[in-house]
């Protein structure tokens, strides 16, 4: 059997340390010395000479079996114990036969104690005991209150509840210190963890991250989703990191990343992964504003995205880099599965599905400056955004061609230099492309258009 030294921290403490088992030690040695002393003020009989012995043993005893006792029943124990005592103080004050000033302080020392420890409850229960404690001396003989001026009998009593109390007040003194300590330490602690935990959430996704910290790890669970993906790279980048220094390839990449990735934190993307200088955004995952608001919160991305690469142009070659970089992107929306996929041991939360794999093919077959989405997506936001059709691409991994359309810009941005019409009714779709108009075709082109207006306005006469 291991011996259990409970409250152990207090001997790291600088002083005097004291446990709690040897404060309640001090409680019974006063009742057994209040015992001894009434005794010898006269020449002891043999049941007082039992009481002193009994008295004491019970010190002993009770104080090395809260030795012994395990740290997880200790606390129980320890309190079950004290409430016991008052009842051994009461047995001790009506030995004594009640004298004044003695009783007074035990009853004080038990009010307090009780308190201190376990507040109401305990203080109605440790009274309580006492009490029977009290009652238990009428089995053996009638007590009676006695009144002495003879301090012989509460001298004992005082010095001990005194030390009681001056051993308390350290012990209090110094769980205060303790605490301080453990709460300084908790807030240098915490502080350190905060910005750990600062660090760690540049490596996570948001919504990752804010499951994770709000405790709703359940919302990542794999599911079905409709999304808009999004891809990006920097064409010839590869080459470009063979002609540069590592420390300005560095620079010109995390420069690159931080402008875009202020532009999808103002559209409310969510970045999967970034992949070198390429970028996977998803709309739809964690946070939507419905399918159309999503496929148009993401094209509106990647034109600004589109914007904001010739901005940098210049300001690289204004650095040196003369070769302009520029990026190509594609876009698709469909069901994917989003969610967590990998081990125990480590997760990633991201989006697996066909329509990924075509948002990237998309973004592989894209020219440089180019958004290229597919047919899905251009139908959500042609009313907003005007695309040129591009016809279909052959893509690897599809065993059919993919109608995709090009992205030129928002509708309400093209006026006079608009050169993309679309419009479409029940009856009537009409694509002109002005700048892919031969010089030979405009006549036929326009003929063809003026017997049609002509036709449409006999129809409506």
């Amino acid at each position: 059997m291991q011996n259990q030294d409970h409250d152990s921290t207090h001997t790291t403490q600088p002083g005097l340390a004291l446990r709690k088992t040897e404060i309640r030690a001090i409680i019974c040695f006063a009742a057994a010395a209040t015992v001894g002393a009434n005794a010898f003020t006269s020449q002891p009989s043999l049941i007082e000479v039992v009481l002193i012995l009994a008295a004491f043993s019970y010190t002993l005893i009770s104080y090395v079996f809260l030795k012994w006792i395990p740290d997880d029943k200790f606390e129980i124990t320890f309190n079950r114990l004290s409430t016991l005592d008052a009842a051994f103080i009461g047995f001790v004050l009506s030995a004594v036969q009640f004298t004044m000033l003695p009783t007074l302080l035990f009853i004080i020392m038990i009010q307090f104690n009780s308190l201190i420890i376990g507040g109401i409850k305990k203080w109605a229960l440790d009274n309580f005991s006492f009490v029977c404690g009290v009652g238990l001396t009428f089995l053996f003989w009638q007590p009676q209150w006695r009144f002495t001026a003879d301090l012989s009998i509460g001298i004992a009593a005082i010095i001990s509840i005194f030390t009681y109390f001056c051993a308390y007040a350290l012990y209090l003194h110094n769980s205060i210190r303790r605490l301080e300590m453990n709460a300084e330490k908790t807030l240098n602690e915490t502080t350190l963890h905060k910005l750990r935990t600062y660090k760690l959430s540049r490596y996570l996704t948001p919504s990752v991250w804010k499951a994770i910290n709000e405790g709703r790890e359940d919302s990542l669970k794999t599911e079905r989703k409709r999304v808009t993906i999004f891809f990006s790279d920097i064409q010839g980048f590869s080459s470009l990191s063979e002609e540069l220094e590592s420390e300005t390839i560095t620079a010109l990449l995390n420069q690159y990343l931080t402008e875009m990735t202020k532009i999808i934190g103002r559209y409310g993307g969510n970045i999967d992964k970034f992949m070198g200088d390429g970028l996977m955004v998803l709309f739809g995952d964690d946070h939507t504003e419905g399918l159309k608001a999503d496929c148009v919160r993401c094209v509106s991305m990647a034109i600004e995205m589109r914007k904001k690469m010739k901005e940098l142009q210049n300001t690289w070659y204004n650095q040196g880099i003369k070769k302009p970089l520029r990026i190509r992107m594609g876009i698709n929306t469909g069901y994917c599965t989003v969610g967590t996929f990998g081990t125990s041991h480590y997760m990633d939360y991201t989006v697996l599905g066909t329509h990924v794999n075509l948002a990237s093919r998309l973004e592989s077959a894209a020219d440089a400056g180019e958004v290229l989405i597919s047919h899905e997506t251009w139908s959500l936001v042609k009313d907003v955004i005007m695309c040129r059709d591009k016809g279909e691409v052959n893509v690897k991994g599809f065993s059919q061609p993919i109608k995709v359309y090009q992205v030129v810009d928002f509708r309400k941005n093209l006026g006079q230099n608009q050169s993309y019409f679309e419009e479409n009714a029940q009856g009537f779709s009409m694509h002109v492309d002005l700048e892919k108009i031969r010089n030979y075709d405009k006549e036929r082109i326009l003929a063809q258009m003026k017997f049609v207006l002509d036709r449409i306005k006999d129809k409506m006469m």
